[in-house]
């Protein structure tokens, strides 16, 4: 059953918009996202569909096996999917008719399928979350979740290039959690509400 839609937090039609989110792993995407959306609450995130067991990672996700996930797929329920580091992702079709009725929502994204959201959603914009490669590592390590090979593929790909033709605003990660959302609020103009709590993770 589809839950009923807020009116409280979409805006006007046409004036939807997708914040799509990345960044390598280890930038505090999560965290990055989840004090957004306390600062501006109109903009809320996106609950992906995963491929991976239930409480593996900081993300409120909705846990699928493979088969859940193909069938899924197969019926119209994502508008958009895409398979990385051995897990497929899913964005519910929910959110491509919530943008269109004039909600702004944000998403993390993988780089692979930013072309095709923008040419799927109205208002379409990138936050791109950046960190010094010291940085990246140190929290790579302390989550314990790769091994160092891991590590050290994951640190290489973070210097992959956007495509120029997107809408991107580049926000760095390395300091207090505060200054990284006062920097995406004011690069994506949305009013601060409430101030996002102090800390990095």
């Amino acid at each position: 059953m589809t839950a009923p839609r807020d009116d409280t937090q979409a805006a006007r039609p046409g004036t939807g918009r997708l914040i799509a989110v990345v960044g390598p792993s280890g930038v505090g995407k999560d965290s990055v996202m989840q004090a957004l959306a306390h600062a501006a609450p109109g903009v809320q995130p996106v609950r992906r569909a995963i491929t991976r067991p239930p409480g593996q990672s900081g993300e409120d996700y909705e846990a699928l096996s493979l088969d859940q996930f193909q069938a899924r797929a197969a019926n119209g329920g994502f508008c958009l999917h895409w398979q990385a580091h051995g897990l497929h992702y899913g964005i519910p079709a929910a959110v491509l008719d919530d943008v269109q009725h004039g909600a702004q929502r944000m998403a993390n994204l993988s780089r692979g399928v930013l072309t095709q959201a923008a040419q799927l959603f109205p208002g379409f914009v990138v936050l791109n979350i950046t960190a010094a490669p010291a940085t990246l590592a140190q929290r790579l390590q302390a989550r314990g979740r790769e091994t160092p090979t891991d590590i050290e593929s994951r640190l290489a790909r973070a210097s992959a290039q956007l495509d120029p033709s997107l809408p991107v605003h580049h926000i760095e990660n390395d300091g207090p959690l505060a200054a990284t959302v006062a920097s995406a609020l004011q690069s994506l103009g949305l009013a601060q509400h409430d101030a996002p709590t102090e800390g990095q993770t």
